[in-house]
């Protein structure tokens, strides 16, 4: 029977460190030309440097056990082997004319190549390439390698939990949960309720009356359903839930009993809106935590405009704009106020609100590339645009919250600037699927942009 061979690429170790021993009782090829890619990121100071020293410890620890040019015994596995090789034949001149010339993924190409066509066996081994890079399973298909990307923490983005689910029940039922403020789920009728995550929204719809309709949530693990009760006492101002999704949405998010929150949704639904709204609310008005501090990652949109001058807060400006015009928003006029107020709004220096909020201590920026290390007690943090952010790098910030913190995860899975991930293998989505059913945990998906019309026709259409 013919074995099976996976030859990693680079970017699969640099995602999970860990790729090695996901494979079970395989052989696991390392080729030459990854681990100099590997030598060349340790310095960086980034994610993927501190993984590529993690893989080159990783393969040092093997190196000790035995010689990894003749394989190593898997740690945890019975016949599981980890080879670093290098091509000894003339797979490389075998490449097509295109892909001649060595370096890169053709030498990656030339290992695989001649694994697959490996002498001195009666039966070629079936040989997979795993890479999460899509032009280099391209080029591998093209030359005759079976290659696939690598899924051990995808998340099927099309059956993402959303976070809600509508019951239809009737109007009776609908009456005990408003009029006694709770309602076992035994009282539902629907099969589907027993199954309820924790902290799971449910729209309640009467069987006689579509448009009759109630939003309650199941309260952690209790078995019970309640009313929105926290999004009904606060008090956010100009700040108004327009949709069911939104509603849901700021009652996780004012719900003290709940540490972690991800809001996933289009541009324009108003995730980063609704977090900070809810922050300052419950850091400014209601002292709940001792203040609002914002992060998101600095990868930028189109060519990078190249280092930034000044200090810590001078560099996170530029990125910091979005939250900033939200700021503003949020502090800004309702259209109740007096005309007197409405004309002292519009004479006020734009980063007023921003920079008083700071001057007071309720607000803190912070580098998303120097949270390592830190403990966060007592803070309402926000991590915008986290579907740029590895599963280890949301790993690293949830590790860092401490007592009395809570956190929100905002990102759209479908803006991606990270090359490094995509829409299913993103750290928000896996994120959101790894946590969901915790009672420490709530998530919210965002359908319904309130941005504009325009930015929701070109959301929805363009």
């Amino acid at each position: 029977m013919k074995g099976k061979v996976v030859v990693l690429d680079t970017n699969v170790l640099l995602h999970d460190p860990e790729a090695p021993h996901r494979f079970g009782n395989l052989r696991v090829v390392i080729p030459m030309q990854v681990v100099e890619e590997i030598d060349r990121f340790k310095k960086d100071h980034s994610e993927k440097g501190r993984n590529a020293r993690r893989i080159s410890r990783l393969l040092d620890s093997y190196r000790q056990r035995g010689s990894l040019a003749d394989g190593v015994l898997i740690e945890g596995t019975n016949k599981g082997m980890l080879q670093v090789i290098f091509c000894q034949t003339n797979a490389l001149k075998e490449l097509p004319p295109e892909l001649g010339g060595g370096g890169g993924d053709n030498n990656i190409l030339a290992v695989a190549l001649e694994q697959m066509r490996c002498s001195g066996l009666k039966e070629a081994p079936e040989v997979v390439l795993i890479s999460k890079d899509i032009n280099l399973r391209i080029k591998a298909d093209a030359v005759g390698l079976q290659a696939e990307d690598y899924i051990n923490d995808n998340v099927s983005i099309d059956n993402l939990y959303t976070g809600f689910r509508e019951l239809s029940t009737d109007a009776q039922t609908m009456k005990t949960l408003h009029d006694e403020d709770q309602l076992s789920l035994a009282a539902v009728t629907d099969s589907e309720e027993q199954h309820l995550q924790a902290n799971e929204g449910v729209v309640m719809v009467d069987q006689q009356n579509d448009s009759h309709t109630l939003l309650a949530r199941h309260q952690g693990n209790s078995n019970t359903l309640k009313p929105l009760h926290w999004l009904n006492r606060a008090h956010l101002g100009r700040i108004k839930a327009r949709n069911r999704e939104q509603s849901f949405a700021l009652d996780l998010l004012l719900d003290p009993s709940i540490a972690l929150v991800t809001l996933v949704g289009k541009a324009g639904t108003g995730k980063t809106l609704l977090a900070l709204a809810a922050g300052l609310h419950q850091v400014a008005d209601t002292h709940q935590y001792a203040r609002l501090l914002v992060t998101r990652p600095p990868i930028s949109l189109g060519k990078d405009i190249g280092y930034l001058p000044g200090t810590l807060e001078e560099k996170l400006g530029p990125w910091m704009k979005p939250i900033i015009d939200n700021i503003d928003f949020i502090t800004g006029t309702s259209p109740g106020d007096d005309a007197e107020q409405t004309k002292r709004q519009k004479q006020r220096e734009p980063r007023n609100a921003w920079a008083d909020l700071q001057g007071m201590g309720l607000l803190e920026v912070e580098a998303i590339n120097t949270i390592r290390g830190r403990s966060i007690p007592n803070q309402f943090l926000v991590v915008d645009e986290a579907q740029n952010l590895t599963p280890l790098e949301v790993k690293t910030i949830v590790t860092r919250v401490g007592e009395g913190t809570k956190v929100v995860f905002t990102g759209d899975p479908y803006q991606i600037d990270n090359p490094y991930v995509d829409a299913e293998s993103n750290g928000l989505t896996w994120l959101v699927e790894k946590l969901k059913g915790q009672p420490l945990v709530g998530h919210m998906t965002l359908t319904k942009g309130e941005r504009s019309e325009l930015a929701e026709l070109a959301a929805n259409i363009l």
